[in-house]
Order: C-alpha cells, then structure tokens, then sequence
C-alpha cells in the first residue's frame, strides 16, 4: 500500500506541475526540485536528530527491562493486551514498551514517545515470523500509535499562548482546547481500534477491555474537574509539570530499582544507547522516500487542490463550509507533522487564534498523528516492506477522528 500510495504522489504531483507550466508557471519544476532537495535534507536532519533522544531513552528502557519494571508494565495490563494483542507472548517486553509508548504519547511527549515505539517494534520483530511483512501485533501497535490518545496535548497548547501574545489577546485560555481534543483523539483511537479488531477478528466486547474503557472515561472526568477550574496560565504550568514530572519519576524508578537490586544501570544504560543510534540511522532512507513524496504533493499544489474540491461539495450539499479552512491541518497532519503544525499556525494567524477556525485548528492538529511518516519510521526501523493492511486502517482511524473532531468544534464553539 505504502508503495502505491508513494508513487501516487509523486506522478500525480508532477502531472500537475507539467500542467501549470504548460499554462505559463515556468518556475514550477524548479520549485519542485528545491523541495525535493530540502526534504531529503530534512529526513536526514531528523534522523540524526534522533540519535541522542533515540540514545537516551533506549537507554533508560535497557535500566528498566534489566530491573523488570517494563515487564511489570506488561502484567499490569495484561488482561487487557491479552485481547487486542493476543499474539504477543504473555510476560514478552514489547508489551511494557508499548504500554510505555502509549503513555508517552498520550501526555504529548512524542520525543520520548518515538524511541519507545522503536524500542517496542524491534521487540515485536522478534517474534515475528515473517520479517519482511507486518505481523497482527505490529499493525495493530501502529495504528493504535498513529490514532493514538492524547490527553494533554502540550505543544498545540503553547503554540497557541504565543500566538495569543502576538495577537493581543488578554486573559486567553490557551489551553481550553483540551476537552474538544481529548474528546476527538479518543474517537480515533477507538476507530482504529475497531477497525483492526474486525480484520483480526478480535472479540472487544469482554470484561478487560470494556473495564479499560471505563477505566479510561474516569480518568478523563477527574483530569478535567481537577484542571478546569484553575485560571489559564496556572492550568498550562501544571499541563507542563504534569508531562515532565511523569517521565523524570520514570527515569528515577527505573534507576533506584535498578540499583536496589544490584544491578549495573550505568553498563545497561550505554548497552541500550548503543541500539539507538543504529536505529536512528536505519531510518534515513525509509523517512527520506516518504518526505520527498509529500514534498511533490504540496508543492505542486495538489492538497489545494483537494480542499478546493472539499469545499465545493459542501457549498453544493448545503452545509456550513466554516470549517473547510482548518481542514488542510488534518490533511496534512497525515503526511507531515511539521507541515500540519505550520499550516495550524497560518489559520490561527489568518483567522485569529480564539477565532473557531483557528480553534477547530488546534483541536484537528492535537487529535491526529502523522499517519505515513510513523508507518514509514516504525516498518523502516525493522526493515518491514509488506505492510499489509495497516496503512487502510491507519486512514480510517483518521477519517473518522477528523470528522469527529470537527463535530465536537461545531459543538463546543459554532
């Protein structure tokens, strides 16, 4: 699928270039070419950049698996993994880096996020046994990944306060996007949960999986009654302590316990920083092939394209087109995150950030993930080039999660 999908967008975008020419625009293919060059300089920037971050947390996981906290991890959601993951071995530790994955993400840490879901891909490789295709754990780890919940999501939330700034506004919640996006993320979430579950014809309605969900909305009503009433900057400063609070107390468990139980977390640490750096190079060339063609794609104009077509059919069916101008964000943020963040940022700036398009902006861009650039890091980082069906369940999950985010926007504040 991803092979199609890249040659797709590649062809498609240069027809389109070759169009415009022809009409007079005869910087187009230079425009291309330049963008060509800069996002293969760009995958590799963040490939490299990778390598500490990679380094470190493959290193602190190695403290931890050495200590038996990931496998403790693992235990604790048992139940739960035993259903949506019947595949993987009961006690194996791709289940304690997924759930440590998982928790990343769902705090807005995806630096501490990526080297987790890397670590847990290289351990469900182990047990796969067909290497160069995507087994059931590994399709449905990555679309829980890229539909996966946010509950905080902290850097749409500071990006707002800043532009809030810049506007002049005074006395803005900038995170009062947390509700609608928590709401829209976990609509995504469930989505690709379904959807993997009906293909693998997994049974979801049993008693762990409904007690996480029950689990999940209560964690939901006391992380929103305890933060929705603090004044604006108060609610982003614990939103922040919150998030790196959590990941600093992992790391110093991971080390006491390490170290309670005699065993060398310093050789351990360096044994898994060794892995991340292999890892972080590995996926050059995979994050390099799915940015060039991204790259054709917009620069060409065809997402344009694609949202221009959008907003004629809803003008024609009759509907309230506010929306359409936030909607590239959730187009793009299945191809580049930087590219969503950027064009979130340009709606907020166009419209106003308190305006609703620039609210429907944040709450598209903090509910969605970068659908192709985590399948193409996380099957890059185990050399997987048959992906089967993970992709499709990827785009569901997103389809699905942005027209519920833009319900929930027409909700909150049409």
């Amino acid at each position: 699928m991803l092979n199609f999908i890249w040659i797709a967008f590649i062809l498609v975008g240069i027809l389109a270039a070759l169009a415009q020419a022809l009409q007079g625009d005869l910087d187009i293919f230079s425009r291309v070419l330049t963008g060509l060059f800069d996002s293969a300089k760009t995958g590799f920037d963040i490939s490299i950049g990778l390598v500490g971050v990679m380094s470190l947390w493959l290193g602190i996981m190695k403290v931890g698996e050495r200590g038996g906290i990931i496998q403790l991890f693992g235990r604790a959601l048992g139940p739960f993994f035993r259903r949506v993951f019947p595949d993987i071995p009961a006690g194996h530790p791709a289940s304690g880096s997924i759930v440590m994955n998982v928790s990343a993400n769902m705090l807005g840490l995806d630096n501490a996020a990526t080297p987790l879901g890397l670590k847990a891909m290289r351990e469900l490789q182990e047990i796969n046994p067909q290497k160069d295709t995507a087994s059931n754990p590994m399709i449905m780890f990555l679309v829980l990944n890229t539909a996966g919940i946010t509950l905080i999501p902290t850097g749409v939330i500071a990006i707002r306060a800043s532009l809030a700034v810049k506007q002049g506004l005074v006395g803005f919640n900038a995170a009062d996007i947390f509700l609608p996006t928590l709401l829209a993320t976990f609509i995504s979430f469930t989505t690709g949960l379904i959807a993997v579950a009906l293909w693998q014809r997994i049974d979801l309605f049993c008693r762990p999986v409904l007690a996480f969900y029950a689990g999940f909305c209560g964690l939901m009503a006391a992380l929103y009654a305890w933060l929705s009433g603090m004044p604006p900057e108060q609610m982003t400063q614990t939103i922040g302590l919150l998030g790196s609070g959590l990941i600093v107390a992992i790391i110093a468990v991971f080390i006491a316990v390490a170290a309670g139980q005699r065993i060398n977390a310093y050789e351990a640490f360096v044994e898994g920083a060794k892995e991340g750096f292999g890892v972080a190079v590995q996926i050059i060339p995979y994050l390099i092939a799915m940015l060039v063609a991204i790259s054709v794609f917009r620069t060409t104009g065809c997402m344009n394209y694609v949202i221009d077509a959008i907003r004629a059919v809803v003008v024609a069916l009759g509907l309230n087109a506010d929306f359409v101008p936030a909607l590239p964000v959730g187009l793009m943020k299945t191809l580049s995150g930087s590219g969503a963040r950027g064009l979130m940022v340009d709606v907020m700036t166009t419209y106003g950030v308190d305006s609703f398009q620039g609210k429907l902006a944040a709450i598209i861009q903090g509910s969605t993930e970068t659908t192709f650039y985590v399948l193409a890091v996380y099957f890059g980082s185990v050399n997987i080039s048959k992906t089967r069906y993970a992709v499709a369940c990827g785009l569901i999950a997103d389809a699905i999660g942005l027209i519920g985010a833009i319900t929930i926007g027409y909700l909150f504040y049409h």
